[in-house]
């Protein structure tokens, strides 16, 4: 199904559609891309089917839209100083902690940027998995630092004994994206304990659990944050951009020791959070049975999407987040260009992993378009199986 602006605003309406997409954006984005504003048909210009940014399938809950709406008439000329400490007296309560310890973010990466501006520096090295989320990595060199970047091991977890034997006392920062973006896998919590405890003492570990929610079961994985390690070096990330589907709003958090909090709010904008995101992300918390019925959606869509790969012949990664990495068995940017030109859009490639796209999951609908799309493509007998 190729959705167009007219079809979009027919079915979800215009409030839902500005929601989802600003699709007046997207077309102009498209129109300038194809560089011609004059066509008879440029208000039909396709809204490309989202799958790469790992965005949530559900959406926010009816509990949030309505906070949400709520919030914009009575906050918006507003400073939100006491939403913001409501929240954050909200998260501590959530996890134990005290306030002092929950710094917030303009979504999880703010607190990343604000963790290399305070632990990085210049000519300090940031160790950071390959590939990993890619946001800190630039930041750190954006900011003078040496990136020391480890290739995963075979079964994509973090080469944490490699990644041990770059640490010195230039070591200024850590990044462990547990689960991993891209790929989804999971680093195993009694080697990530035995790791911290090994590292320099002035090296910071900052674990990403940003896809915390999509985990599961696994007995290999467990919360810093639920699970906590008695260790002022270690910093946890949180977003609501993914489970709680407030990609569009950014809002994010860290726990750490108190001492590390207050490092790391120091390296932030001040008000840099608004109301209305604010109040969203304190009705997302309260809807924890919209957080479940997401996570039980994403399992059943992920195991859809690789049974339809393995129906092609296709391998996937097994992963424990909300989107997929597929082997395309040929150059992952003939494979992403692809799908551009058909008005879909997907990740890749991945430094090592040049064969490999991403693919966020979708609804229904936008996940079948991946697929009429990918079967659109010549059939390859390049394959290693």
């Amino acid at each position: 199904m190729v959705i167009t602006r007219r079809s979009l605003f027919r079915h979800v309406g215009v409030g839902a559609a500005a929601s989802v997409g600003f699709p007046s954006l997207v077309r102009a984005s498209v129109l300038e891309r194809d560089g011609d504003l004059s066509r008879p048909d440029a208000h039909e210009a396709r809204v490309p089917v989202r799958l790469h940014k790992n965005e949530s399938a559900s959406g926010p809950s009816a509990m949030v839209v309505a906070a949400i709406r709520g919030a914009a008439v009575t906050l918006a000329n507003r400073y939100p100083d006491a939403p913001v400490e409501a929240l954050r007296s909200k998260l501590a309560a959530l996890h134990g902690v005290t306030p002092e310890q929950v710094v917030l973010g303009c979504g999880s990466g703010d607190i990343l940027c604000m963790a290399v501006s305070a632990f990085l520096g210049s000519r300090k090295q940031i160790i950071v998995a390959q590939p990993t989320f890619e946001l800190i990595v630039d930041r750190a060199r954006r900011a003078g630092g040496e990136v020391a970047a480890v290739p995963l091991r075979s079964d994509y977890s973090h080469d944490l004994d490699a990644m041990r034997s770059h640490a010195d006392a230039g070591t200024g920062l850590v990044y462990v994206c547990n689960p991993n973006n891209p790929t989804g896998s999971l680093t195993r919590r009694q080697e990530l304990e035995a790791f911290i405890r090994e590292l320099p003492s002035t090296a910071y570990v900052l674990i990403d659990e940003a896809y915390h929610h999509y985990v599961g079961g696994s007995s290999e994985y467990a919360s810093f944050i639920d699970r906590p390690v008695n260790d002022p070096r270690v910093i946890v990330t949180r977003s609501f951009s993914t489970i709680h589907g407030l990609a569009g709003l950014r809002v994010g958090y860290a726990i750490a020791a108190p001492e590390t909090a207050a490092l790391l709010a120091g390296n932030g904008l001040p008000d840099n959070l608004n109301g209305v995101a604010v109040l969203a992300a304190i009705a997302a918390l309260d809807d924890t049975e919209h957080v479940q019925m997401s996570a039980r959606r994403n399992t059943d869509d992920r195991q859809e999407f690789c049974n339809q790969a393995n129906a092609r012949m296709l391998r996937t990664i097994d992963s424990h987040a909300n989107f997929v990495m597929l082997n395309t068995w040929r150059p992952a940017a003939e494979i992403v260009e692809h799908f551009r030109k058909n008005d879909v859009l997907v990740s890749g490639p991945f430094s090592i992993l040049d064969k490999y796209i991403r693919v966020s999951l979708g609804p229904p609908a936008e996940m079948g378009e991946f697929w009429r799309v990918w079967d659109l493509l010549p059939a390859f007998h390049g394959m290693k199986m």
